[in-house]
């Protein structure tokens, strides 16, 4: 397949009549259009108006989707406790793979083919399953909780049983799908994990190659006193204490982080996800993310779950990040269009843990994203990598391609039934036991 229009192939290299030819997952050449139709006649042709590297959204939750809307104006630990955790809680595994089905289906129509997804404690074998279906490309993993006496019943395991749980699931599906998918061992937060919890996370991913770790940590400063009281330890150096930082390890949040625990990040390569909307949303606060850059730490971008973002757009993220590092910097230069489509993509990707993923360069992966600009905010289009930062969403998107399967065209999911899923998705909203879904058409 022979892919042409303005190919962005990564934050500092625009073809302006540029084409991409995709061989099977790969990418076999990106250039000029006329040089290369001539050298590839016998591949199919596709025209867009602008080629991009998929988007990675660096920490999402996809089966929180179908609480979208349900706690808004609403601080963490009580949105998290009184609305979030009951819901999820409250579905069954069929409720629990239809909200993933929701989620992956949003990320691949808004031009995100790479996920770092946060699931739940039951059924997440349903949303590997889910995300097998879809044809993204993710880091999954079922989440731990062994404590917390205002969290439902439902969601507290014994130690040894969430671990055991997880370990099962590492030996099912990490690699699965062509290694579309991978595993993350995924505790919640500090808050809710036991000591023996968080260490036994560190023994399990050691024991199986290329699995990764992916939590919460220092989104609030409620949720930082409340771990500084309970072991003594600000969050990061406790995580740090039991094994949870490193180049395996992926952080969301880390909003509230003090000098010394920003040289731990550091001086560990602990990859951060920042997720701007949430952290404005839920009065979190402003991560220090030009400090993590210039310390060399690597930052991924995210949109939280859909319950406090609203949505998982991440060109919404791309602007937002920046725009809010310019206000808390009260500097026009944090923050530049090339930095943070970076951390939409390579970087995203390096925190995920997939290698030759988020540019469009000879021998990567065939992770592509095609998007209009037949818009009025498109126009005049004078630098193309402005516009998909400070002013394309993802409703653009016209075209979603992973590992050269092409998933989403012309505003049709190609790979299920996407009216379908949407339909699936009101139903289990309709029964969610929460007051939204009272008018839930």
């Amino acid at each position: 397949m022979l892919l042409s229009g303005i190919v962005v192939a990564d934050a500092h290299t625009v073809v302006r009549d540029g084409a991409i030819v995709v061989d099977d997952d790969r990418i076999a050449a990106v250039g000029d259009t006329t040089e290369l139709a001539e050298r590839y006649p016998d591949h199919a042709t596709a025209e867009y108006d602008v080629l991009a590297p998929g988007l990675v959204g660096g920490h999402i939750h996809s089966v929180q989707s179908v609480g979208r809307g349900i706690a808004d104006d609403t601080a963490l630990l009580d949105w998290l406790f009184e609305y979030v955790l009951p819901m999820e809680a409250d579905l069954n595994a069929d409720e629990m793979e239809a909200a993933a089905r929701l989620g992956y289906l949003e990320c691949i129509e808004s031009g995100t083919t790479t996920c770092i997804d946060h699931l739940s404690v039951a059924h997440a074998d349903r949303a590997f399953e889910a995300a097998g279906e879809l044809g993204i490309r993710g880091r999954l993993g079922k989440v731990l909780m062994d404590r917390g006496a205002d969290a439902p019943d439902e969601l507290v395991e014994r130690t040894d049983a969430g671990l055991a749980e997880s370990e099962r699931l590492i030996r099912e599906y990490h690699g699965a799908f062509d290694d579309r998918i991978r595993y993350a061992v995924t505790p919640r937060f500090a808050v809710s994990c036991s000591e023996d919890c968080l260490r036994g996370v560190r023994d399990l991913a050691d024991q199986y190659d290329g699995v990764r770790i992916h939590t919460h940590a220092s989104e609030n400063t409620e949720e930082v006193a409340t771990i500084e009281r309970d072991t003594g330890h600000r969050n990061i150096h406790w995580l740090d204490e039991v094994g949870l930082t490193g180049e395996d390890v992926v952080l969301a949040h880390c909003v509230h982080t003090d000098e010394t625990e920003r040289e731990v990040l550091a001086e560990t390569g602990t990859h951060v996800t920042y997720c701007p909307s949430s952290n404005m949303k839920l009065a979190s606060g402003i991560a220090p993310i030009p400090e993590y850059l210039d310390r060399g730490i690597n930052v991924a971008l995210g949109n939280d779950g859909p319950p406090c973002n609203n949505t998982l757009d991440p060109f919404t993220e791309m602007r937002q990040a920046s725009l809010l590092g310019k206000v808390d910097t009260r500097d026009p230069t944090t923050l530049p269009a090339e930095t943070v489509f970076e951390m939409a993509t390579v970087n995203g990707a390096a925190a995920a843990g997939f290698e030759r993923v988020g540019k469009l360069k000879e021998g990567w992966k065939a992770d592509i994203v095609g998007l209009s600009t037949d818009l009025t905010r498109a126009t005049p289009l004078y630098d193309v990598l402005s516009h998909l930062v400070f002013a394309a969403h993802g409703d653009d998107v016209t075209f979603t391609m992973v590992d050269g399967e092409v998933l989403y065209e012309d505003g049709e999911l190609t790979v299920a039934d996407a009216p379908a899923i949407r339909e699936e998705a009101r139903r289990v909203a309709r029964d969610l036991d929460t007051a939204a879904n009272e008018s839930i058409p």
